[in-house]
């Protein structure tokens, strides 16, 4: 009697190890969504930002200045790409700088930048693509920052680009394909992406 009690025993525990075991078909649908959520992650690309000139010189070199000052990063110039009689501005004549920032320390700017802006955002600055930009008047007034007399007061703008896992098909030299409509970012997509990720205000 106790011998048959024991293997009824083993065979319940088995039953209730069996039960509680995943099924293989559950365990691939939750990996497939996992790796669908994880591609459809919006992260951070680069952050540029920009300070425009308009002539080439002492003020354009005081700009450098300023933007490598604010964010330890050093500034390329930046080239006119059409002419503009109006103003005297020819193709090709350099008026402004900037600086691109990736990874942490393009996040660590952007919380700056956005601090500069009472974390809000405007709905209009994000474009049908979801990459968004805005300006800051002053450069004194991002956190920790303190005024050069040597360099002025020049205000610059910040540009974001964000993007999902698998965008480089459309930067890649050699079978370059569009990113299909559904994994694109759109406005509202962005905006939600800061909202979590900033807390920022999007009106």
């Amino acid at each position: 009697m106790a011998e048959h009690d024991m293997k009824t025993g083993k065979a319940g525990e088995m039953e209730s190890a069996t039960a509680a075991m995943p099924d293989a078909g559950s365990l691939d649908s939750g990996k497939r969504a996992g790796n669908e959520n994880a591609m459809r992650k919006i992260r951070i690309e680069k952050v540029t930002v920009n300070i425009g000139v308009g002539k080439t010189g002492e003020e354009l070199d005081k700009a450098s200045k300023i933007l490598q000052s604010i964010t330890s990063a050093k500034p390329v110039l930046t080239q006119c790409k059409v002419k503009q009689p109006t103003w005297g501005i020819r193709e090709g004549l350099t008026i402004g700088t900037k600086v691109t920032l990736r990874g942490e320390g393009a996040e660590r700017f952007l919380k700056d930048a956005l601090a500069a802006k009472d974390n809000r955002i405007s709905m209009k600055s994000f474009d049908k693509q979801g990459n968004f930009g805005f300006g800051v008047k002053e450069y004194i007034d991002l956190p920790r920052v303190k005024y050069d007399p040597k360099l002025g007061i020049r205000g610059f703008d910040v540009l974001v680009t964000l993007e999902r896992p698998g965008f480089r098909v459309k930067r890649r030299k050699l079978g370059k394909t569009p990113v299909s409509k559904r994994h694109r970012i759109g406005p509202e997509d962005a905006a939600d992406f800061m909202r979590q990720k900033f807390g920022v205000e999007v009106a």
